[in-house]
């Protein structure tokens, strides 16, 4: 990943958070040609130590390169947006702020009680939020049973993580704040949350 110094995040605090904030990640592996699978991946553990769990449909081309000791990059993705020049003071050149942490992990496929841990902790991470949650074990049993063969999870055990922030470092506090502003009023819930971090870093 392309990472000018004034860009990188590496610190882990920054790391952990933004994996939580954006856990639909992009999990790409390497068979006979380049395959991704666009997964919903969650992390367990804290900062001293942590791993990645995931899991994906059999029936998935991608599935056959799920073996133990497997290399995958597991890329997330936060906000984006293109940034006009036409925003600055100044003539400039366009150009287009985003985050993102990449993570070179190995692949330990789950057995079938750690696959059924993580599903139950996966539904209770996205459904708790829900004016009528419906969680793993009100699941009907035979309804499980059907689909977990049907499934493979696996853990990803990060060997290399990469963070980078690109929020107009280095530009004029006018610059910033015009930017901001106009990602904040284009009705666009992303670029409105990549406004928030522009601010944020810049700490307006």
């Amino acid at each position: 990943m392309y990472r000018p110094r004034k860009y990188i995040k590496d610190d882990k605090e920054f790391i952990l958070s933004f994996i939580k904030e954006n856990p639909f990640a992009t999990v790409v592996m390497n068979g006979e040609r380049l395959l991704a699978t666009h997964l919903p991946v969650l992390i367990k553990g804290d900062e001293k130590e942590w791993i990645l769990y995931t899991h994906l449909a059999n029936h998935n081309e991608q599935a056959e390169l799920i073996k133990d000791g497997a290399e995958a990059l597991i890329i997330f993705h936060g906000p984006h947006s293109y940034v006009s020049s036409s925003w600055y003071r100044e003539k400039d050149i366009s150009t287009w702020d985003y985050s993102a942490v990449h993570v070179n992990a190995k692949v330990r496929v789950q057995t079938r009680e750690e696959l059924e841990i993580s599903l139950e902790k996966l539904v209770k991470h996205f459904e708790k939020d829900q004016q009528e949650p419906l969680y793993y074990k009100e699941i009907p049993k035979k309804m499980v049973d059907e689909h977990l063969p049907l499934i493979t999870g696996f853990w990803l055990e990060p060997f290399l993580v990469e963070g980078v922030a690109k929020l107009h470092q280095e530009h004029p506090e006018q610059d910033v704040k015009t930017v901001t502003d106009k990602l904040e009023n284009s009705g666009d819930c992303i670029k409105q949350k990549l406004a928030d971090d522009i601010k944020k870093e810049h700490k307006i």
